[in-house]
């Protein structure tokens, strides 16, 4: 048996709310485009996860219009925690599906900066959204999944920074769900031009205790020569959902793209992560926190390509799962003919905390060149018996022991989160899930 794929909508649903959006006429032709192979493409497979059996595409609505904040005061108590109230510059809200608030400082606007919701850009700045929009990163025909997204994508952001701009502060993206029925379909596009530099922080919150609705998720990443960007991520997803997420960076010559991602869903997820090194010197350190509960299954792919010469590529991933949960780790190292000098390294660790729970680290390298260096490391196992006896024999509780462990294990991930109501919020949600 495999999942049904029949399209919910029409290919003239898809131009008519691409008309109400107001899209170019390319857009509109693009998401046709996508929705025309959408029965033809394959779905992905991801190692050691079996997906035909997972409804990815039926949805109970396609979007909804919800309040929009003309403050960031106006936000509810939880999401409002995420942000320093005396700075509303440099932040982007989508409430469900709608722009809800966007704010820029006027010093960044002046020297070319754009942030501004996905149909804006693409109604604004319409050949520069073109040149980016699933070109050279993520492709509409990958599988069906990519056209899926491309066909009826449904929200995002646009983060543009020209060259030579250094943006000090975090530009910060909260994507906030509150309605069981709402599905997210959105398209994320950051660009760094040469010798600029950007740290970008996205939450995804939702308030529903159960979803309806399904997350299809698409964020690309271009750096520029001697570019450098820190995109951190914050999700925090339903139980009901069924999401897939692929996130991608194409990164320039002696430029620098640092992933630190904490994947809290509470959903069953397929999570892509994958990074070309294309120009020489380039270098990229993924670093992925996982906790699993209850009977979720996900199943996450970090790969980096190292095309350049003298290319960097280092991936880190941590996982906590317990009760019934299953998370797997593909890890992928790969260095192609002629990227001499280049540096491909991993490291997956795994902890269980119930006899039940399944984690099982798949770390591969693949490499096509002689005069490069490589390695990996994967564990799975238990917390350390011999940690928890040294912090019991000083006084402290089994309970607060492990919990103690826990935190040092995912500290990593956090540690880079550089905005401290989102660093908060992780540690928050990582105590809740491992209690």
């Amino acid at each position: 048996m495999t999942v049904e794929t029949k399209s919910v909508m029409t290919e003239q649903d898809v131009r008519s709310f691409s008309k109400k959006m107001n899209e170019a006429a390319w857009m509109t032709d693009f998401r046709a485009d996508a929705f025309a192979k959408l029965e033809q493409l394959p779905m992905p497979t991801p190692d050691k996860t079996r997906i035909t059996r997972w409804n990815f595409t039926d949805f109970p609505i396609h979007a909804v219009e919800s309040p929009v904040y003309t403050a960031l005061t106006e936000l509810p108590e939880e999401a409002l925690s995420l942000f320093d109230t005396t700075k509303e510059n440099n932040v982007y809200v989508q409430h469900n599906n709608t722009p809800a608030f966007v704010s820029l400082s006027e010093d960044l606007k002046a020297k070319g900066v754009i942030l501004t919701d996905i149909f804006t850009a693409a109604r604004e700045h319409s050949d520069l959204v073109k040149k980016y929009y699933m070109t050279d990163g993520v492709k509409v025909d990958e599988h069906k999944l990519t056209a899926f997204n491309a066909a009826y994508m449904n929200g995002g952001v646009f983060v543009y920074v020209p060259k030579n701009v250094v943006i000090e502060e975090p530009i910060q993206a909260l994507f906030y769900h509150d309605d069981e029925k709402v599905s997210l379909f959105n398209h994320v596009i950051v660009v760094a031009e040469a010798n600029s530099s950007l740290i970008y922080i996205e939450n995804y919150m939702s308030t529903v205790s159960e979803s309806k609705g399904k997350a299809n998720i698409i964020s690309e990443v271009f750096t520029g020569d001697n570019a450098q960007v820190t995109y951190g991520a914050v999700d925090v997803l339903p139980v009901g959902f069924t999401t897939y997420v692929n996130r991608r960076g194409v990164v320039g010559r002696d430029s620098q793209l640092n992933w630190a991602l904490g994947l809290m869903n509470d959903c069953d997820t397929i999570s892509e992560n994958i990074t070309h090194l294309v120009g020489d010197g380039s270098h990229c350190d993924m670093k992925t926190v996982v906790v699993g509960r209850g009977k979720q299954i996900q199943n996450f792919t970090t790969e980096i390509i190292s095309w350049g010469k003298n290319s960097n590529g280092m991936i880190l991933k941590h996982a906590v799962v317990k009760d019934e949960s299953t998370a797997i780790f593909n890890g992928i190292g790969k260095i192609t003919k002629g990227a001499t000098g280049s540096n491909a390294e991993q490291e997956s660790r795994m902890l269980i905390l119930s006899d039940r729970a399944r984690a099982d680290a798949n770390p591969v390298l693949l490499i096509a060149e002689d005069e490069v260096t490589a390695g990996h490391a994967a564990s799975v196992g238990k917390v350390d018996p011999l940690e928890m006896f040294y912090l019991m024999s000083r006084g402290v509780s089994k309970e607060e022991a492990q919990r103690l462990i826990i935190h040092g294990f995912l500290a990593p991930v956090v540690a880079e989160l550089k905005v401290e109501g989102v660093k908060k919020l992780l540690t928050e949600v990582i105590e809740r899930k491992v209690r």
